[in-house]
């Protein structure tokens, strides 16, 4: 299985990490010391038949043609260098398992046959380089398990891939594809699939998700992908983890393997059944520009969405006329953005387990913690404090208030507050903010707090964290 295999590279890597024979580079990537390779190499090659793998990697080679290849060579790497061109009839390599020619950015083109000199090919890395297209010939690497083109920017597309019944890895990110190739539903071992962030426009998931094996996606379509009125998504509670983006999204979200998430640009979610199902196998939704949101909760349960991200969609988060009365919808939300919502007034209900709140330029909000007009929702207020551990709260104008009672903060640990020069007064008092541990902000705002015990407030000094200087808007986006 993918995971186990990737849980063993793991442990053999932090392994080699513990030996210092590997070492931390950058962010995913480690690397080995240029002593520590050579010493490698050259066991290899005292020890080992010699012929077996051709290591030219770094020397600014820039062909290959004058390279010696034994027939019995089972691994080369040109990993590095400045090969600009593949030589047409490169020696046939019967036993070769590994070909490595990732960081050859001047290689633009391969010729169509090269790769019918690699029968047995089973680990391809092409990436970083600046080739268009594959040729046909990769169809013939029928033992081929992972097929790696990450950072080719100016791939485009891919021929049909029907023959590559082994692939398990198909590694295409940061690419500029159109679509998926021709014979994807042939790939049966196929379990990753990351085609991000090339955008593949109104892709069916018909033929991804014959894929039974696939464990973890990473695509990018169009919303029209989502609306066939006879499709379920179902399929998807095989996925381990995902990255689904829906519309032309531009968002970054650092690569995790476990994480399902799915995001959505300038749509209507609600109206949209079809996306509304698929939203709720996330446990990560971001949604950006999008209408419908009320309704979307107050109709459906989120039972696995632990983060909401929301920017610039309309939502008031009170209660909607018709709904489903289902007191939390988001039973399980650990993490909420609310990220420039101008018709927001408030927050009338909190998820229960709900740890942490970042608001930030809602220009209407006045009131955090909010009494809403239905029965329903106000007991819901009024029975579960909130529990939010971490509240971050950025260019409020408006916002004059958390709200009362003074329990709302109970379980408060860290506030921040940015540009809310209007809020004067915190719902504190001596035993509910025994858990506050940093509160966070500008010390002009600090100084013109208004306490009901300047005693309370001496209490409170060794908490607060001044924040000087200009913060820049958004900033709390990658610092939160």
């Amino acid at each position: 299985m993918y995971e186990q295999a990737y849980n063993r590279g793991i442990t053999l890597i932090e392994s080699l990490k513990d030996a210092c024979l590997l070492e931390a580079n950058k962010m995913h990537y480690v690397k080995m010391h240029d002593v520590v390779r050579d010493v490698a190499i050259w066991i290899s090659r005292t020890f080992g038949d010699e012929h077996t793998s051709v290591f030219q990697a770094r020397i600014r080679l820039t062909e290959v043609s004058d390279i010696k290849i034994s027939p019995s060579v089972k691994r080369i790497s040109f990993v590095s260098n400045e090969i600009e061109c593949l030589p047409d009839c490169f020696p046939k390599c019967p036993k070769t398992t590994s070909l490595l020619l990732q960081g050859n950015y001047r290689l633009e083109k391969i010729p169509q046959e090269f790769f019918l000199a690699f029968p047995a090919l089973i680990v391809l890395n092409l990436s970083h380089t600046s080739i268009r297209a594959l040729p046909s010939s990769i169809n013939s690497l029928c033992q081929l398990r992972a097929l790696i083109l990450q950072s080719c920017f100016k791939l485009n597309e891919l021929p049909p891939v029907a023959n590559l019944h082994n692939l398990q890895v198909l590694d295409c990110d940061d690419t500029v594809l159109r679509c998926l190739p021709q014979g994807m539903d042939n790939l049966t071992n196929l379990r990753l699939l990351n085609m991000s962030p090339s955008y593949l426009g109104a892709t069916s998931f018909d033929e991804i998700s014959s894929l039974r094996n696939l464990t973890h996606l990473f695509i990018r379509v169009d919303s029209s992908s989502c609306l066939n009125r006879d499709y379920t998504w179902t399929w998807m509670t095989r996925l381990k983890g995902f990255h689904i983006r829906v519309g032309e999204t531009s968002i970054h979200l650092p690569y995790n393997k476990s994480v399902r998430a799915i995001n959505v640009h300038n749509c209507e979610i609600f109206s949209n059944g079809e996306l509304s199902s698929m939203l709720q196998f996330a446990s990560d939704l971001y949604l950006n520009k999008c209408m419908g949101l009320r309704k979307l909760i107050a109709y459906n349960t989120f039972n696995g969405l632990k983060f909401l991200n929301i920017q610039l969609c309309s939502c008031s988060f009170g209660p909607v006329e018709g709904g489903s009365g289902k007191l939390d919808p988001l039973p399980n939300l650990e993490h909420l953005d609310l990220l420039f919502i101008q018709n927001l007034n408030g927050v009338c209900s909190v998820p229960k387990n709900l740890e942490e709140i970042v608001i930030d330029q809602c220009y209407q909000l006045v009131e955090l913690y909010v009494q809403c007009s239905s029965s329903d929702q106000a007991e819901l207020v009024n029975s579960e404090i909130p529990r939010v551990r971490k509240l971050k709260l950025y260019y409020l104008p408006e916002l004059g208030t958390l709200g009362e009672p003074q329990s709302t903060l109970e379980h408060l640990e860290e506030l921040t507050v940015i540009g809310c020069d209007g809020l004067r007064k915190l719902p504190l008092s001596i035993q509910t903010s025994k858990n506050i541990k940093i509160i966070k902000g500008k010390p002009e705002w600090w100084s013109q707090l208004e306490w009901d015990d300047d005693n309370f407030k001496s209490n409170l000094e060794h908490c607060f964290h001044c924040m000087t200087g200009d913060v820049p808007i958004n900033f709390h986006v990658f610092n939160c």
